[in-house]
Parts: C-alpha cells; sequence; structure tokens
C-alpha cells in the first residue's frame, strides 16, 4: 500500500519531535525560500542517482547569490554515457566529490525549515528521500513550491482558455530569463530562483 506524503509527514513529524531533526518538521515563519535542484544518472527516480545538488536562498526579490550550496558527489555506478551527455558531467570531473550521506547532510543544514523552489520540484524530493529516508528516516518534509504551477496560474489570468507552454525553456524566454548553464544543478537552481522573482515581484510576463 502506498502511503500519501501528507500521511507519512504526520507520522514522521511524531516520531522525531524530540530528535536531533525536528526543527525540520516546524512551521517556517521566515521570509526566504530555496531554489533547489539536483542532476541525475537517469529520470527514472527507481534507476537515478545523485551527481551533483545545488541551492541559493531568495529573500523578498533578493537571490542571496552569497548563500548558496554547490555540491558534487562522488561518481555514482550508474553514470553513463547517456547521462553525460545531458549534465555533461563526467567521472573525472566528480574525482573530488564527497560522499552521498555527508551531501545529504549539508543540505539538510543549508534548507532547514524553509520552503523548496523548483521546475519539477516533486521530482527532486523523490530523489532526495531515497537518500534522506535510510539515512534518517524520514523524508524531506518542506513545503513544495513547483515553479510552473506559478507561471501556468499568472498566465492563464488574462485568457483562461488557453494552454499554457510549460517547457522549462519556454518559460525562461517568456519572463525574458537567461538559462545559466542549462542541465547543471547551480544553473538550474539560479534561473528558477530569477524566474520565481520576476514572477513574483515583476510585470506579467508576455504569453504572445
Amino acid at each position: 500500500m502506498i502511503i500519501p506524503r501528507s500521511v507519512r509527514l504526520i507520522k514522521e513529524k511524531y516520531d522525531h519531535r524530540a530528535g536531533p531533526f525536528s526543527h525540520l518538521f516546524a512551521t517556517y515563519e521566515g521570509d526566504e525560500v530555496v531554489s533547489l535542484d539536483c542532476e541525475t544518472t537517469s529520470l527514472d527516480v527507481n534507476k537515478a542517482e545523485i551527481v551533483s545538488i545545488a541551492a541559493v536562498k531568495i529573500r523578498d526579490n533578493k537571490l542571496l547569490n552569497s548563500e548558496r550550496l554547490d555540491i558534487k558527489l562522488k561518481p555514482p555506478q550508474s553514470l553513463s554515457g547517456d547521462s553525460i551527455k545531458i549534465h555533461k558531467i563526467r567521472e573525472t570531473d566528480l574525482a573530488d566529490g564527497i560522499e552521498a550521506d555527508y551531501a545529504i547532510d549539508q543540505l539538510l543544514e543549508f534548507i532547514g525549515n524553509r520552503p523548496i523552489l523548483g521546475y519539477n520540484i516533486n521530482y527532486d524530493i523523490r530523489i532526495l528521500d531515497k537518500y534522506i529516508r535510510p539515512r534518517h528516516g524520514f523524508g524531506l518534509p518542506n513545503k513544495a513550491i513547483e515553479l510552473s504551477r506559478i507561471y501556468q496560474s499568472t498566465v492563464k489570468k488574462p485568457c483562461a482558455e488557453a494552454d499554457v507552454d510549460l517547457r522549462f525553456d519556454t518559460i525562461s524566454a517568456r519572463l525574458d530569463i537567461p538559462m545559466i548553464k542549462r542541465h547543471t544543478a547551480l544553473g538550474d537552481a539560479l534561473t528558477v530562483a530569477l524566474m520565481y522573482v520576476r514572477l513574483k515581484y515583476g510585470e506579467r510576463p508576455n504569453t504572445h
């Protein structure tokens, strides 16, 4: 039986209410969001392994570029030519990568209980849960913000019947946001952060 994530989080919050990670389950009351991206060896969650993780904090309409995380992991066994074609990360590029457990702990410390933002963020959450749950006994509890949903709700208002193109490249172009090193964890995290700020604080995008 598949347990819904919302139900599982309630149980995990109770189980970890007095543990070292109890703060991750607390309701966030600050004004920051963390843009997050993982580069992996596959788009199949069951097969994918993480090669890099990046995150950058956003406060109101500002990217806190000095407060960012950019981690490369040790090369996983599933690193292949097909995945290298996408993220351009070779085994030699991961020679100084760190162990996955250490990377996960750095990420949890960095994001705390802030909301996390991403493009197809549920994929990143499911991938990270594969590493976090065996190590700590819980999944990523943070509130998730999906960039494409914000974009869709924004452009749908003036023309509710129109189909909305939610491809990453299209959203970037419509918002006039340059793509920064596409298919790298840091580049995608920064690009998503910029698109989020534009949608939240800028002019309504031109969809024509």
